[in-house]
Parts: C-alpha cells; structure tokens; sequence
C-alpha cells in the first residue's frame, strides 16, 4: 500500500506566493511554478499594479506569509495515521442503539451487589456519566458511513476487524465502501475451530484478509498458551501475517454483563512469552497494551523485542490521567518506537476523533513521539511503503 505524501509548500518563492496564495491549492501533488521573472510578468499582466510604500509592502508580505503559515499547518494536521484496532460492527451489535460512551470516562460507576447486570450494563452505556458523550450509529449504513467518513476527514488507515458471526462478509463490505483506508483483518477463535487453518490460510494467499485480529480469546477464558492457539499462531508465522490479541479491558464488570469466563489476569503480556519464543518470526501486536499491568508489559517489551502493542480504548474512554500515566511509563522505560495508535471504535464513531485527539493534545509528547504513535511504528510492524 502507498501513502500519498504532500510535498512541502515553503519551497515556493515568495512572489508567486504572493501573486496567486489565495487561489493556490496547496493540497496539490505538484506546485508548478515559474522563475521570479515569469511570476512578475505573469502578475503584470494578470493582476493591477498599486504602488505600495516600503511600510505598506512588508505588512502585505506579513499577512500572506502568515495566511501560508495557516495553511502549512493545515497540511499537516492530515498527515497520515494508522489505526491498528478498528471493528467493523451490525449498529446493534453491543445493544439496541442508540447507545452512548464517555471519552473519557471521568470515573466508573458503582455497582450494588443486589443490582441486576444488565441492569448495571444498561447504566455504562444508556446513562454516562459525562456531559457530552459519543452517540453510536443509527444503523449499519450510518455505522460505516460515518466511520469512514471520519477516516477520510483524519487521513486515517484503518486495520479493521469483525467479530461477528458474518465477521469476513462485514469486513469486506467495508472494504468496498472504503477503499484503501480499509485494511481487511478478522480473528480465528481457538474454541469453535473457525475458521480453519486452511481456510485462512486461503484467504490470505487470496490477499482477502491481511491480518488476523482481533483475537478476543480472553472474553471465553482461552489463554493464548492453549494448545488450540498453535495451529493459528504457526500459520501466521508461516505466512508473515500480523496477529493481534485482545490482552487488556472488557467493557467495566465484563465477567457480569457480557463474558462470564473474562478474566483480568490473561491481560498479563507475561502469558505471551512461550509463544514468542517458540515462534520468534512471528509479529504480534498486544491489543490494549496489557492494560494496566505495566510493569508486566515493559517487562515483555524488554524480553521480546520484536512485540508491539496498540492503545485501544484505554486512550480515549479511560480517566485521561490515568492513560496518560500508563502511556509515560512506557515511553520512559524506552518502547516509544513500539507502541501503535489504536481507536477500539465499535459503533461510536466518533471514537475515531476522540482517540486521535487524545494523542495530539498529550503534553508530555513531543511532535516526534506523535508521529511515532500515530504512523511510524505501525508502518513499519506492517511493512508498509509510504
């Protein structure tokens, strides 16, 4: 896959800027323009001629550099991202919509004992506590229209993953509606045995699906030690195949409310290293980043130098302090070049935006660290070619 790149508008002379920067589009592959000599022909036959004083001419100059500034910036506020954790999803999916999201959550709401769990569930989602949280799409139509929307508008690349029953026809009509902005990718579940080893190997010698994930074996209790992992995990390796494993967060008091055999303690990145071991050619990246085991996760990181992990969710539903904390201790144990951006968007579109910000407005990270987070590091996980 290639990204378009924008080349940088400061190379243009100062005259011509001046001459035609109010109907130039800068978002152009290529800025033609002539010598200074045929600039100011083109001006004196195009344009009226006003003497100007010394003083006039440099506050014109002042205000079209600064009028150039402002789109430069514009440029590179769409430089690309990549999103390694995107769902495909029926908007009815996680409940009948439209269902709401704090982003962030400023603190989890209780639970009584003697509450129902659907009950409490309903709360999460139907009842935030926050003053302005995320609507989910009012259909499928609305769902993907409004995702993709929002991947154009960010210039956002997406690995995008379906859970669902119908998981390979949902994620590829999403790759029909959008393009190249959607990287096909869907999970194999070690319980049921589907889909088969050949039946994704097949997919992928097709180039129908480019990554397997998100591999939510932690929902049904399966750590990915379990003998029934292997086959999966030695396909992948095989065939260079990106995998990515949910090792993090449920949705608050999951083993309640969605997954009785959830457990917290398979978020562990410790449970990784038998695996990596015996396939060191294989490229995994840890979904949620084995939210909020820390040290486990510097620790793995430090072992295994060829794992990754995203920062789904926690970076824009979780208290911002909190992620912003988890994510310094990462990059101060030296793993900046290793952690990717993620959305974990579900039905909310506008986790898409959320995430992102969350990001772009850290005051910790530098403009490098950023972009890092954002792009560099997945393209290269993903050996992609800009």
């Amino acid at each position: 896959m290639r990204f378009r790149t924008v080349r940088n508008v400061t190379s243009v002379p100062l005259l011509a800027v001046a001459v035609v920067g109010a109907s130039m589009d800068f978002g152009a592959d290529n800025i033609a323009i002539g010598s200074r000599r045929e600039a100011k022909e083109r001006t004196m036959e195009q344009c009226p001629y006003f003497p100007m004083s010394p003083v006039a001419a440099c506050l014109f100059l002042t205000i079209v550099m600064l009028l150039c500034a402002t789109r430069v910036w514009s440029q590179n506020s769409a430089e690309p991202i990549i999103d390694m954790h995107l769902h495909a999803m029926h908007a009815d999916e996680l409940g009948t919509p439209p269902l709401f999201l704090c982003a962030p959550f400023p603190m989890w709401p209780l639970k009584d004992t003697q509450e129902e769990a659907q009950s409490y569930f309903a709360r999460v989602q139907n009842k935030p506590v926050c003053p302005s949280p995320l609507r989910s799409g009012a259909s499928d139509k609305d769902l993907m229209q409004r995702t993709i929307t929002i991947l154009e508008k960010r210039n956002v690349y997406a690995v995008t993953n379906a859970v669902s029953s119908d998981a390979l026809e949902l994620v590829e009509k999403w790759k029909k509606a959008g393009g190249e902005r959607v990287i096909p990718a869907i999970p194999f579940d070690p319980n049921s045995g589907k889909p088969t080893v050949e039946e994704l190997r097949q997919l992928v010698k097709s180039k129908r699906v480019l990554a397997f994930a998100e591999i939510s074996s932690q929902y049904e209790g399966i750590a990915v030690t379990d003998p029934r992992m292997e086959p999966y995990f030695a396909l992948a390796e095989e065939l260079d195949i990106p995998v990515g494993i949910h090792m993090g967060p449920g949705p608050p008091g999951a083993p309640y409310v969605v997954a009785p055999n959830y457990r917290m303690r398979l978020s562990s990145l410790l449970a990784l290293e038998d695996v990596l071991v015996k396939h060191p050619k294989l490229r995994v990246w840890a979904m949620h980043a084995g939210w909020p085991l820390a040290d486990d996760t510097i620790g793995v990181l430090y072992a295994h130098p060829q794992l990754y992990v995203d920062i789904g969710i926690i970076d824009y539903a979780f208290p911002r302090k909190q992620f912003y904390d988890f994510l310094q201790r990462l990059i101060d144990a030296g793993f900046e070049n290793r952690i990717m951006f993620g959305s974990d968007e579900m039905v909310w579109p506008d986790a898409v935006y959320a995430a992102i910000d969350s990001i772009q407005n850290d005051p910790a990270l530098s403009s490098e660290q950023k972009r890092d987070i954002l792009y560099n590091n997945a393209a290269r996980f993903l050996r992609l070619t800009r």
